[in-house]
């Protein structure tokens, strides 16, 4: 499994920052997805990545914990799953996100691989923190 972690301090109170998360469509469309749909406990994005479209479908879990955690039902992953903590500090919050990933055989090459995914998911994790940093 690949692992890609992003960790920011931000100045909103632990509770703005857990209601900006739970507002997940806001959330993902702040990664700069293409597309987010959430219906129920289902979430789905599509996002455009170089040559490719990548669509997947995700179930969101509720975890002890996590501000928001979800693993991949249906996509390019074998395995994906990502977890968000959120920690009070003296000066606002600690806002941490982990993805681990493995790649699906088939997909990998000399186009998609894996140092790809882990520079798309920095980027988009880094854009989620920079909306929670607006609060």
């Amino acid at each position: 499994m690949e692992t890609v972690t992003v960790a920011r301090d931000v100045s909103a109170s632990p509770e703005r920052v857990h209601e900006a998360i739970s507002d997940v469509e806001s959330f993902m469309l702040a990664a700069g997805f293409d597309e987010v749909d959430v219906e129920g406990d289902a979430l789905r994005i599509v996002n455009h990545v170089g040559l490719f479209e990548i669509e997947l479908e995700l179930v969101i879990e509720d975890r002890p914990n996590a501000a928001l955690a979800y693993h991949q039902r249906d996509g390019i992953f074998r395995e994906m799953e990502t977890v968000y903590t959120v920690e009070e500090t003296a000066d606002g919050t600690h806002v941490e996100a982990t993805t681990e990933y493995a790649l699906a055989a088939k997909l990998v090459g000399p186009v998609f691989d894996s140092t790809v995914v882990k520079r798309q998911r920095r980027a988009e994790l880094n854009a989620q923190f920079d909306f929670l940093d607006t609060l």
